[in-house]
């Protein structure tokens, strides 16, 4: 069987490339192990777990009302655990159904089956599937790689016990242990955290950093980990290190190392979240011209160009950030290149969101980057304790900051945590990519009283302007 165009991988990136490169009028197939389309994101990762982030965030101002504003629903939920497990499957359910549909109305050929290169132009197809083609290979003209990642398991930490758990495992919801270990602090154990804490779960978080979320602005992390102590009652081990597992009478005998925390604690369960590896192993890519760099991720060109000219490589194999809205852009500049477009990757703002409670974004250079990088800037931050929308709420702890380029005024970064900060990131990323300056921002009617006049709130403490604060400077010329 031949295709003029191959996408390997069904994930956000995969079946985007797909569906556009058929809209331009190409013939696609594209080739995924798994029984349905959406990858990662859609089966075992973003979808389910906001979808359960929702539900630990009713339960969660269900108790602010009961604590702050006297309306009582009695004691603490009943959590039915195989009806939030079919709800969340049924969301799932939902949505690679509909991309099912989509395919089959854009005439987009689906093959189930594990593909691997034999070289350059063909892939060998294993699996029984009855989609699989007579003789196992699949030829091709083009190739779009779209692989994603899989949770990384140090060796010593997979010692064949379901107790231990990657985040596919947690978001499968075997139960609600009574104590869980979530070892790592970045975003996808902290979700998870939230999720599990809502129900009831005694969790314990461990990281070998000083802090979590420790790729993020520290301002940003300092109300999220407030909270995370709080829901911990204070057991979140910062500059620890997990030693060994072992799984004891039915539990996990976890042995910590650190300053803070020494020695051994036993629990139900353990959550062992520390990142994520790209999939280029076993795909025969040794048979083409791609060229693996030692993180393992594929090598592309700001077109997604691989170093084989008939392979093109987008999302979790061809480099970070692992985000399904990059993967899904990459995909559609891949498809845009082999249908002849000039087109090509060159965002400058790729938005990162941690989907706790409450939530941080960042799109464009964070402090941490900007220093790294000897970028000269200025930061003007706007406290949601001076926003009214805010006040109503009851989420003060917010903020809102501009990092701004102090020669041009241009805005080259932002940062957001508290409620709903996915949600407003969005107006800084378009103000970044069309290389707004600050007086743009703050010279934009927005709406009051609503949480994203807190963009133009930190955009008028640049210009020392605030209402609500009293930070007088003076100000910079807005340049022609």
């Amino acid at each position: 069987m031949h295709s003029p165009l191959v996408v390997l991988g069904g994930g956000p990136g995969g079946y985007a490339a797909a569906f556009l490169a058929a809209d331009e009028g190409l013939e696609v197939t594209i080739v995924e192990s798994e029984t349905r389309l959406g990858g990662t994101c859609l089966l075992r990762g973003c979808i389910p777990s906001k979808a359960l982030l929702h539900v630990a965030k009713i339960i969660s101002d269900v108790e602010e009302l009961r604590q702050d504003w006297g309306v009582d629903y009695g004691e603490r939920p009943n959590v039915s655990i195989d009806k939030v497990r079919a709800r969340k499957d049924q969301v799932i359910a939902t949505l690679t159904g509909g991309l099912g549909q989509l395919a089959k109305r854009r005439n987009v050929t689906i093959i189930q089956a594990r593909g691997s290169f034999i070289d350059s132009t063909t892939l060998r197809l294993e699996g029984d599937h009855e989609s699989i083609p007579e003789g196992g290979t699949l030829t091709f003209d083009q190739c779009i790689l779209a692989t994603g990642s899989v949770p990384a398991i140090p060796p010593a930490f997979d010692i064949g016990s379901d107790r231990v758990m990657d985040s596919t495992g947690a978001l499968s919801l075997p139960d609600i242990p009574e104590k869980l270990l979530i070892v790592g602090g970045g975003y996808i154990g902290l979700e998870m955290l939230n999720v599990y804490a809502s129900f009831g779960t005694k969790v314990t978080v461990v990281e070998m950093a000083d802090r979590l979320l420790p790729g993020a602005d520290a301002d940003l992390v300092k109300p999220l980990a407030k909270r995370i102590d709080k829901l911990c009652e204070g057991r979140v081990l910062v500059g620890t290190k997990v030693g060994s597992l072992t799984e004891v009478d039915d539990r996990i005998e976890v042995t910590f190392e650190g300053p803070k925390h020494f020695g051994h604690e036993q629990f139900d369960r353990v959550l062992v979240s520390i990142g994520r590896r790209p999939v280029t192993r076993g795909l025969g890519l040794e048979n083409t011209k791609c060229i693996i760099n030692e993180r393992g991720f594929v090598v592309t060109d700001t077109q997604q160009r691989t170093a084989d000219p008939h392979i093109f490589a987008i999302g979790d194999v061809a480099g970070d950030p692992m985000l399904a809205h990059k993967a899904t852009h990459e995909g559609r500049v891949a498809a845009e290149v082999i249908a002849g477009k000039a087109s090509a990757f060159d965002k400058v703002a790729i938005p990162a969101v941690v989907f706790t409670d409450p939530e941080i974004a960042w799109a464009g250079l964070t402090e941490t980057d900007a220093k790294k990088a000897g970028v000269e800037y200025q930061v003007e931050a706007y406290p949601w304790a001076a926003s009214g929308r805010a006040q109503a709420l009851g989420i003060t702890d917010g903020l809102t900051k501009w990092l701004v380029d102090p020669e041009t005024h241009r805005v080259i970064g932002c940062g957001i945590v508290g409620t709903g900060a996915g949600e407003l990131i969005a107006e800084a990323v378009l103000a970044i990519e069309m290389g707004c300056e600050m007086h743009d921002i703050t010279d934009s009617i927005h709406p009051h009283p609503t949480l994203s006049e807190t963009l133009m709130n930190a955009g008028e403490v640049y210009f020392g302007t605030a209402t609500e604060i009293f930070k007088p400077r003076k100000k910079p010329s807005p340049s022609a």
